[in-house]
C-alpha cells in the first residue's frame, strides 16, 4: 500500500516501465516469502526479521547518502516512524507465525484485506469522506475476508486470524503514513520503518518466549541463534537482498507511473503466491480461499477506481489510499519526479 502525491499521466514508455517494475517486484516478494517459509523450520521468526532489517539498513544508508536530494537519514518525523516500525514488527511476526500452519496463498489472501482496513481507518480517524459505493465495497471485501478465514470449517484453528491481525497493524501504519505524506521520500520511509522494526523485533521475541512455551508446534517462535546460521549466511543474506530488491523495484514503479495505474498489478502477488505454494509444497488452497480472494481483490480494485475518480473530479490532489502493497514490505511515499535523483 502506498500514499503519494499524484503526478501527471505517464507517457507510454514510463507506464510500461512502471508495470514491468511492479510485476518484477511482486515476483521478488513472493520469492522472499517463499524463502521465509523454507527457513522457518530452521530459524525463528525473530532472527529472520532481524537479519532482514539489518541487511536492508546496510543497503539503504549508503544509497541515501549517495542519492541525497529529498532522501535523508535524520528526520524530525522519527516518532511516527518508530510507531510504524513497531506496527511493522508486530504485524509481520504474526504474518509469518501462520506460515507453518497455512498455505502461502491462504495467508496472503487474508493479508490483502489491508487496503480495505486502511480505507476504513482513514474514514474513522482522519475523517476522510466515504460514500455509499465505498461502504458497499468494504462490506463485500470483509465478507471475502470472513470466507477466506473460513471459521465454519471443521479444521478451523485460531491461527487463521493471525494474517488478519497483521493486516490491521499494517493498515494502522498506513494511516500514520498519511500523516507523513510527501514530507518523506520512499527510501527515508523504508529505512526508518525497517530500522525501528529491527531494533524492536528481538526484545519482542524475548517477551513472547516468556509468555508462550516453545513447544514443537511453535518452534519457529523460539528466540534462538542456531549454529547453522554461520554456515547459512548466503541464504540469510539472500533473504535481505530479495526484500530490498523488491522494495526498490516498487519504489521505481510508483515514481515513474501513477499509483492508479500500477496499484492493480500489485494483486498479481496472489496468483504468483498460489502457484509457488503449489509448486514447492504441493499446497492446494481450499475453495473458500479462492472465493475470498475474488471478493477481496474485486472490492480493493473498486475502491481504487473510486479513489481515482475522486482524484480526477477534485481540484485538490487526493491520496490514493486503497492502492495495494505486498506483504512484508514498508509502504512507499511517492515524490514528484523532478525532485528525485533516481536517474543520476
Amino acid at each position: 500500500m502506498t500514499t503519494q502525491t499524484p503526478i501527471s499521466s505517464p507517457a507510454p514508455a514510463r507506464a510500461l516501465q512502471g508495470i514491468l517494475c511492479v510485476e518484477l517486484g511482486m515476483l521478488v516478494f513472493v520469492a522472499q516469502d517463499a524463502l521465509m517459509k523454507y527457513l522457518l523450520p530452521i530459524y525463528s521468526i525473530w532472527l529472520l526479521l532481524f537479519i532482514r532489517s539489518v541487511l536492508a539498513t546496510l543497503i539503504l544508508v549508503p544509497m541515501i547518502l549517495w542519492l541525497r536530494g529529498p532522501h535523508r537519514l535524520l528526520t524530525p518525523l522519527w516518532p511516527l516512524h518508530a510507531i510504524r516500525g513497531a506496527l511493522f514488527a508486530v504485524g509481520f511476526s504474526l504474518f509469518y507465525a501462520a506460515f507453518p500452519f497455512m498455505g502461502l496463498a491462504e495467508v496472503s489472501t487474508i493479508f490483502f484485506s489491508a487496503p480495505l482496513l486502511t480505507a476504513l481507518f482513514a474514514a474513522v480517524w482522519l475523517k476522510e469522506s466515504i460514500g455509499k459505493h465505498r461502504i458497499a465495497a468494504l462490506v463485500i471485501g470483509f465478507i471475502g475476508v470472513v470466507i477466506a478465514i473460513n471459521p465454519s470449517a471443521d479444521g478451523f484453528e485460531l491461527v487463521a486470524i493471525l494474517p488478519f491481525f497483521c493486516a490491521v497493524a499494517y493498515a494502522m501504519g498506513q494511516v500514520l503514513a498519511r500523516q507523513v505524506g510527501d514530507r518523506e521520500s520512499s527510501l527515508t520511509l523504508g529505512l526508518h520503518t525497517l530500522f525501528f522494526s529491527g531494533v524492536l523485533i528481538l526484545p519482542m521475541g524475548w517477551i513472547v518466549n516468556q509468555l508462550v512455551p516453545a513447544t514443537h508446534d511453535v518452534v519457529h517462535l523460539k528466540l534462538a541463534f542456531p549454529r547453522e546460521a554461520l554456515d547459512d549466511i548466503p541464504r540469510l543474506a539472500l533473504l535481505g537482498v530479495t526484500g530490498m530488491l523488491g522494495y526498490i523495484l516498487l519504489s521505481r514503479a510508483y515514481q515513474v507511473a501513477s499509483a492508479s495505474l500500477v496499484a492493480p498489478f500489485d494483486y498479481t502477488y496472489l496468483p504468483i503466491a498460489t502457484a509457488m505454494g503449489y509448486f514447492f509444497w504441493g499446497e492446494v488452497p481450499p475453495t473458500a480461499t479462492y472465493i475470498g480472494m475474488v471478493l477481496i481483490v474485486g472490492s480493493g480494485l473498486y475502491l481504487g477506481y473510486r479513489e481515482l475518480r475522486a482524484t480526477k473530479d477534485s481540484d485538490d490532489a487526493a491520496l490514493v489510499g486503497e492502492s495495494v502493497f505486498p506483504p512484508a514490505a514498508p509502504p512507499l511515499t511517492q515524490i514528484p519526479d523532478e525532485e528525485n535523483k533516481w536517474d543520476q
